[in-house]
């Protein structure tokens, strides 16, 4: 048996799995210290399915606490950003084009340093002792103690990047240090970016993985936890005190994960309709479709596995105008059982034009009774518009495809969707999140910049395809269930001996 958790910003979602039967699930409300809630739904579901402690074998976490920082500029640490590729990335300094309050937030100390590569391996700089020597004393000097390096082409050639953080660590062993070729891709301005804002996090994420650990310890359950990754995968609680900032969209990730699970259906459109927003994303072959531009982190470009996911402002508790001709974006989210009328409160909501329509019987049906027909039926029609334009903008190449609704807001949908060539609301919908993080494997992903005729094409993909698999091991994979479920070629032919990309994502099995 195994536990999976989805913290969101209105619920707490967490359910049994035995196999692939679900046990136990429930929806709890997310609480202000998060582990309240996270207990709170353990009590739950453990008491519903009538399970003990150590019949459970893993606990699987999904969590929006990071993005949350980001976004809110909270819980953020004061860190140095080192930046290795003088003299050529003079012009363009760290966080160049970072929100002001964003800067404010972490007021990072910035060096830049001579050193790094060229695409093609060449020597762009020689590293400079003195440079070294002179960070290490700043680093001292100011008591900053984690720090983000970033060199150029570091996932080509990251020795730049490990030569200066082993010179930190050895004269603060105490450091906390991301390397920037670990987990973003090619491009140095956006994986410099998704290098400092995981720098930023360490501190807050060695808090959050200690307080996750004991909510569950002291419910008695002492197996392994593990946080789901933005991809669709998993991370040991170790290796999210190094990476933070991969949980970044876990969330609507586990829902197509889960909406895959209960469905079956390898290429489809999810909608996860949750109190504050949809989400909808593409599965394709089971996982989520990647994004392939620069992903928008509260105002900060990065380039690191993000899934393609369209938000838009429409959850149970949107607001809705008195005409019904706009629901969203504003939302009352989790006091939506406090302010909605179907509970006793004076706002309007889009949960109570349900319940006036008469599709569901939620809270108290007569609070909504008095509600005008026309508004009710434009306001629905506004939902369904709002979705149906949304999944069309989705679609792979205009292609047709079924539509799979999950999430406790799912009940918004009531009259069908005109985009979906077929729609489907598979039991257990509501915590499809949370069965996504359940059934989570680990993986790994790395990049390159090959030449074809310098190697054959095999040895190529081999190469980054060991590289990936290596990164899923130090995830928490079984060496041995280790397969590749994704490889991207991309010919650059600007570029001098025949240039490729290769991208080669993994995925295993929990190594128990």
């Amino acid at each position: 048996m195994r536990i999976g958790i989805d913290v969101g910003g209105t619920h707490t979602d967490a359910v049994i799995l035995e196999g692939d039967k679900v046990i136990a699930a429930t929806k709890a409300l997310t609480t202000a210290d998060v582990v309240s809630g996270i207990s709170n739904a353990l009590d739950e579901i453990l008491s519903m399915g009538g399970v003990k402690e150590h019949q459970i074998e893993t606990v699987m976490i999904g969590t929006t606490q990071f993005t949350n920082a980001v976004i809110e500029r909270r819980s953020l640490t004061r860190m140095a950003a080192v930046r290795i590729g003088l003299p050529s990335g003079k012009g363009m300094p760290p966080m160049i084009d970072w929100p002001a309050d964003m800067k404010s937030a972490i007021n990072a100390q910035v060096h830049m340093m001579h050193g790094g590569y060229l695409y093609d391996g060449h020597l762009l700089a020689e590293l400079r002792d003195d440079e070294i020597n002179a960070l290490i004393n700043d680093l001292k000097k100011e008591n900053i103690k984690n720090i983000s390096i970033a060199s150029a082409f570091s996932p080509m050639n990251a020795q730049p990047e490990l030569k200066v953080a082993q010179a930190i660590k050895a004269a603060i062993p105490e450091a906390q240090i991301t390397l920037s070729h670990e987990f973003g891709r090619l491009g140095l301005m956006e994986r410099e970016n998704a290098s400092i804002l995981n720098t930023a996090l360490l501190p807050f994420a060695a808090k959050v993985v200690d307080a996750f650990q004991s909510a569950l310890k002291a419910r008695g359950l002492n197996c392994p936890a593990y946080i789901s990754q933005n991809d669709g995968t998993l991370m040991s609680s170790d290796f999210v005190r190094q990476f933070p900032a991969l949980t970044f969209s876990s969330g609507p990730t586990n829902s197509l994960r889960g909406a895959f699970k209960l469905t079956g259906l390898e290429d489809a459109i999810v909608v996860d309709i949750g109190g504050t927003t949809s989400d909808i994303g593409v599965l394709q072959g089971g996982f989520p479709r990647e994004s392939n531009v620069v992903v928008d982190i509260g105002g900060i470009r990065t380039n690191f596995r993000m899934p393609d996911i369209m938000a838009i402002g429409l959850g149970g508790g949107s607001l809705v105008t008195e005409n019904g001709k706009q629901v969203g974006p504003q939302s009352v989210g989790h006091r939506l059982v406090e302010e909605g009328l179907i509970f006793g409160g004076d706002t309007l909501t889009a949960t109570d034009i349900i319940v006036a329509a008469g599709d569901e019987n939620i809270g108290n049906p007569n609070s909504v009774k008095a509600l005008d027909k026309k508004l009710v039926q434009d306001a629905k029609e506004t939902m369904h518009t709002m979705l149906d334009r949304t999944i069309e903008m989705m679609k792979p190449g205009g292609k047709s495809l079924p539509v799979i609704l999950v999430g406790g807001g799912s009940v918004l949908v009531t009259d069908g969707l005109k985009a979906a060539s077929k729609l489907y609301r598979p039991k257990n919908a509501g915590v499809a999140n949370a069965i996504g993080a359940a059934i989570a494997q680990v993986g790994g992903e790395a990049e390159r910049l090959l030449s074809y005729r310098q190697m054959t094409r095999e040895d190529a993909i081999a190469n980054v395809t060991q590289a990936a698999k290596l990164k899923a091991v130090a995830a928490g994979a079984n060496a041995d269930t280790i397969r590749a479920i994704d490889i991207e070629e991309t010919a650059i032919p600007y570029m001098d001996e025949g240039a490729t990309r290769v991208r080669v994502k993994v995925i295993g099995e929990l190594a128990l």
